[in-house]
């Protein structure tokens, strides 16, 4: 034993610390140490293999995992850039909803379950941080630009009637192989050749799951490229016509989008039944708009004092005509009948919690709001509403498209230094 022990001579305490803190990337004025590269790569580990999802090799998933910490880092820096925040406050109410959401009543019971998982609980906050922003970030940039041209919906239409199945849902998984923005015909083919190379590993019975956490530039392509159930109403016509094709399991052909080239595995199908009624609100809202003038909480105090008027017994449309920034203000702050889909998430999310009669405030990336819901209804599936239906379906996957392409201008701009080294 003491023989086992004395064969080679201990690690040298500098030269161990020197590897877990040498640096892996620079990326603009930050960098990415070998330390914390390893401790995500760990835990994309756990993740695949808690879902039974093939590792692909070592230095493939760790380049992949490198080029999204990359990526998160360049939003994280962007959104510090441009002034956007998420305080404590704020996250302490994001963690207390998916607490709730996973059947924990309190955030207490949640840290325990995860610490119990060997998850930190400082490091699982600033990662839900971190999310938050890319959210916001997203909707600022890309969510709040995209333009829906009625020709769209009318193609979209089109498509899904010939697709037929109304109702049917699909489980799919989906690779990506990015096309950046006015690539030179090498890049195109390029990336042509990767994808194909793709599809010729799946023909010849890759597991799916493995290949899109090696190849794919999704962002779900360390969940094996899982897109989990859609409606045939959320997808886009280019994945429709393919599935029209297709059987449980089997791979599609090479598809191309503005984004690059697809691949898509219908890996299950089913009748969806979808309902013929779609649940309508009628609400009413004030919005106090942030900016470098006017920070979050300040904007947010002012909120209060509104709603604390308006609890006194002062009238909401009056108080929106003369306090709101939006553009319903002289109509009251009335935002008429809403179809779902048809605010931002974060204002639908919480006047889907609201009782008739009920206010409540939110943040969104344009300010705080104070809603109202005044009543909902549930009113049949009419051409019109199809049509707003179909509009949301478009505006999903146009936003994935307009997300990557802002991704890749961000991507672009920013100096990154790569110093990965094969490990000892």
């Amino acid at each position: 034993m003491s023989q086992t022990k004395t064969a080679s001579p201990p690690p040298d305490p500098q030269q161990q610390a020197g590897a877990i803190d040498s640096v892996v990337a620079v990326v603009n004025d930050d960098v990415i140490t070998r330390y914390e590269l390893d401790e995500q790569v760990r835990t994309v580990v756990r993740q695949l293999q808690k879902q039974r999802t093939p590792l692909p090799p070592p230095d493939v998933l760790e380049r992949q995992i490198l080029e999204r910490m990359i990526t998160d880092m360049i939003q994280a820096q962007f959104a510090k850039e441009s002034g956007l925040r998420v305080d404590d406050a704020q996250l302490d109410t994001a963690i207390t909803r998916i607490a709730q959401q996973n059947k924990f009543p309190a955030s207490v019971e949640f840290r325990a379950k995860l610490e119990e998982d060997g998850i930190d609980f400082k490091k699982f906050r600033e990662e839900i941080r971190s999310e938050i922003i890319s959210t916001r970030l997203r909707e600022r940039e890309v969510d709040s630009k995209l333009i829906i041209s009625d020709s769209e919906v009318d193609n979209y239409l089109a498509n899904k009637s010939k697709a037929g199945g109304a109702g049917e849902e699909f489980h799919l998984a989906h690779i990506l192989v990015v096309v950046p923005e006015q690539a030179s015909a090498e890049k195109i083919q390029a990336a042509r050749e990767k994808a194909e190379q793709a599809l010729k590993q799946l023909k010849s019975g890759a597991d799916f799951a493995q290949v899109a956490a090696g190849v794919s530039d999704a962002r779900d392509a360390l969940k094996g490229g899982d897109l989990g159930w859609r409606a045939n109403d959320n997808l886009p016509p280019l994945f429709l016509t393919e599935l029209q094709k297709l059987q449980p399991g089997q791979v599609s052909d090479l598809m191309r989008s503005p984004s690059g080239f697809h691949i898509i595995r219908l890996v299950e199908k089913r009748s969806g039944d979808a309902p013929v009624m779609i649940t309508q609100t009628h609400a009413r809202h004030i919005l106090i708009k942030t900016s470098e003038i006017v920070p979050e909480s300040e904007a947010k105090r002012r909120l209060m004092e509104i709603k604390q008027r308006i609890e006194e017994g002062a009238d909401f449309a009056e108080q929106a005509k003369r306090y709101s920034q939006d553009g319903s203000a002289q109509q009251g702050g009335d935002l008429d009948w809403l179809f779902p889909g048809q605010t931002v998430p974060e204002f639908e999310g919480a006047m889907d919690k609201l009782q008739p009669g009920m206010i409540g405030a939110t943040q969104t990336q344009f300010g705080w709001h104070l809603i109202q819901v005044l009543e909902r209804r549930n009113t049949d599936v009419s051409e019109q509403q199809k049509r707003q239906q179909a509009r949301v379906s478009i505006g999903m996957f146009k936003s994935e498209e307009l997300y990557q392409d802002w991704l890749r201008q961000l991507r672009d701009r920013a100096f990154v230094e790569y110093r990965l080294e094969e490990k000892k």
